[in-house]
Parts: C-alpha cells; sequence; structure tokens
C-alpha cells in the first residue's frame, strides 16, 4: 500500500505534471484498502464518483455560487444522488467529498478535473499491484470454508451425541450452532468472489481460476447443508423429548450422524487443503465414498425406527447428505442414486 501510494503520487507530479496529487495517493490508498470489497469495484467507485463529484460541483457552483449555505446544499445533493446512483460506502464518500471541494476550494492548476485525473492514476496503480501481489488468492477462501465445514461436522457430531444421551439440551446447542454459521457462510461467498477477482485480472493466479469456480460450485450446495443442517438439528430436539427411539434406533441413528461427521471433516481437507490437485481429489472421492455409505443406511427400517417421529427424522437427513454429496462434484442425479430407496 505504501509503494502504491507513492508511486501513485510520484507518477501525477512528475509524469502528469500535477501539483500536490494528493488524490492519487488517497484514491491508491482506499483501492488497495483493506476492505472486503472487490479491488475492481472500489476502483470503478474512486473514479466515478470522483469525477461525477466534480461535475455535480461544478454545474451547482455555477447556478447556486459560493459560500456555507450553498455548500450545504451542494453536500445534500451529492450525498442524495450518490445513494440513489450506488449504495457503495465509498463511492458516496468521493462524489460528496468533490463536489464539496469544488464549492469550498479554489480549483488546482489544470482545472478542477485534474484531481479526477488523479483519482484514475490511483486507481490504476491499486489494479497493476494487485496483478503482481505475491498473495495466493486460494488461501482465504479455503481457510473460510474449513472453518465452516468443521463447524458443520460439530453440529452433527453434537446431534449424535444428543440421541446417544437422550439429552435435547444438546440437540437445541447444535441448533444455535447451526444458526451462527450464516456470517461464515456470507463471508465465504463473498471472499471466493474476490478472489476470482484478483485471479482474472492477475496472470500468475489466472490457472487458478478453474479451482476456484469448483470451490463456488461447491458453496451453494454447503449452504443447503448447514440450512438443512438447522432442521435437523431442531427436529432431533423434538425426537428426543418424545422419546420417539428406542434402544437400537438410538444407536443406528447415532453412528450414521457421526460417521457423517467423519466425511464432512474428510471433505474439509479436500476443499480447504493446501495441498496439490492430486491429494484434493483422492479426499474428495473419499467423502464421496464415505457420504454413499451412509446414504445406503438411511431408511427408517434398516436403522431401527418404527415411529413417524423417527421416520421424519431420517427424510430430513436425506437432503443433508445429498447436498453434501453434491458439493463433491456429483449432479443431483447422481447424488440421489447413493441413497437408500424407500
Amino acid at each position: 500500500m505504501t509503494i502504491c501510494a507513492v508511486g501513485a503520487y510520484a507518477f501525477a507530479e512528475y509524469v502528469l505534471g500535477h501539483e500536490g496529487p494528493l488524490f492519487a495517493a488517497t484514491a491508491a490508498l482506499i483501492s488497495l484498502g483493506f476492505s472486503r470489497e472487490p479491488r475492481t469495484r472500489r476502483v470503478l467507485e474512486v473514479g466515478i464518483g470522483c469525477t461525477l463529484g466534480i461535475t455535480i460541483g461544478e454545474i451547482l457552483l455555477t447556478l447556486l455560487g459560493n459560500g456555507l449555505a450553498q455548500a450545504a446544499v451542494v453536500l445534500f445533493i451529492s450525498v442524495m444522488l450518490a445513494r440513489f446512483l450506488d449504495r457503495g460506502v465509498i463511492f458516496t464518500t468521493q462524489l460528496g467529498l468533490q463536489s464539496l471541494l469544488v464549492v469550498l476550494l479554489p480549483a488546482p492548476d489544470g482545472g478542477a478535473f485534474t484531481r479526477s485525473l488523479d483519482a484514475i492514476v490511483g486507481g490504476v496503480f491499486a489494479l497493476v499491484v494487485t496483478m503482481l501481489a505475491p498473495r495466493d488468492p486460494r488461501r482465504e477462501p479455503k481457510s473460510n470454508v474449513r472453518e465452516l465445514l468443521y463447524e458443520l461436522s460439530a453440529v452433527l457430531r453434537q446431534c449424535s451425541d444428543a440421541i446417544a444421551k437422550s439429552d435435547s439440551t444438546i440437540a437445541w446447542h447444535a441448533l444455535v450452532r447451526a444458526r451462527n454459521t450464516q456470517p461464515q457462510l456470507d463471508t465465504l461467498a463473498r471472499s471466493v468472489r474476490d478472489a476470482r477477482e484478483v485471479a482474472r485480472i492477475s496472470p500468475a493466479y489466472r490457472r487458478y481460476l478453474a479451482e476456484l469456480g469448483d470451490l463456488r460450485g461447491s458453496i451453494g450446495y454447503l449452504d443447503l447443508a448447514v440450512r438443512n443442517s438447522r432442521v435437523l438439528a431442531r427436529r432431533t430436539t423434538s425426537v428426543i423429548n418424545h422419546a420417539s427411539l428406542g434402544d437400537e434406533a438410538i444407536e443406528s441413528v447415532s453412528e450414521v450422524l457421526t460417521e457423517t461427521a467423519d466425511a464432512v471433516d474428510i471433505l474439509a481437507r479436500a476443499l480447504g487443503g493446501g495441498e496439490g490437485p492430486d491429494t484434493r481429489l483422492r479426499h474428495l472421492r473419499q467423502a464421496r465414498n464415505e457420504l454413499a455409505a451412509v446414504g445406503s443406511r438411511l431408511h427408517p427400517t434398516s436403522l431401527g425406527i418404527t415411529n413417524l417421529q423417527g421416520d421424519a427424522l431420517i427424510m430430513l437427513f436425506r437432503p443433508l447428505v445429498v447436498d453434501l454429496l453434491e458439493s463433491t462434484g456429483l449432479t443431483h442425479e447422481e447424488a440421489v442414486t447413493y441413497l437408500s430407496e424407500i
């Protein structure tokens, strides 16, 4: 960020001949900042917001003249217009700031739009640094998907423990834990989007686009699996409270939940590990095989279930297993074939 900001300032001052091009440095810092928004979006927000803000400020300055009252009117109109055009925070800030500066400060040498050109220079420098940055774009999304899957595994293990101990409180805690994964899902989707953007514009990382595309495809199924885990935990609480499972069913259902959690841990290593493609494919196959083994057992009769409450629990568990199978790369039709026929 330091090199980018100073470089943009120096380019605007020594190459373009602008005096004190502060907006080149600030635009570079904003565009390359720590926000999770995609950098190309930030660059566009800075450049377009700056240019549009100056344009609006010049028009209103011509119509209203100088003064504090006029500055208040200009700022209010600029902010309202920015929020109408785009809800991005950076866009609104740039548009409002530039229009206000046009009214309050004298234009720099070269005209008011010199600041707009400085902002574009800063944005371009930020994009160049993004293209050349030695950061693996897969690191953050892989870390996020690994953490999410470990949480899903923990939810399944808590449900298994709740059934084994006939303790509905544990199942309720599993439900709360599953509900608390929503921020992780949102962060994961955002990190994959940002990683794909970096891979697209960086020649060094373009080879990761296919892998990131596969990961993005898996996220949709993992989202469904997590949502189904919430339904499963809620149903588990009801099943325990109504004492709907006999001793044989308690043991078998607890066992398949634990086996599913083990498969999810393997899936976490496949989707979130840092190994090479061969290791990743091997883990995917292993997770798929273990999930298929679980799916083949998901029949109420084979699990020793003898009432409708228990039947409902297994019927809610089956879609979760299908979602996990699809996250390994299977189509829906292929995943369903691994389930025991009912």
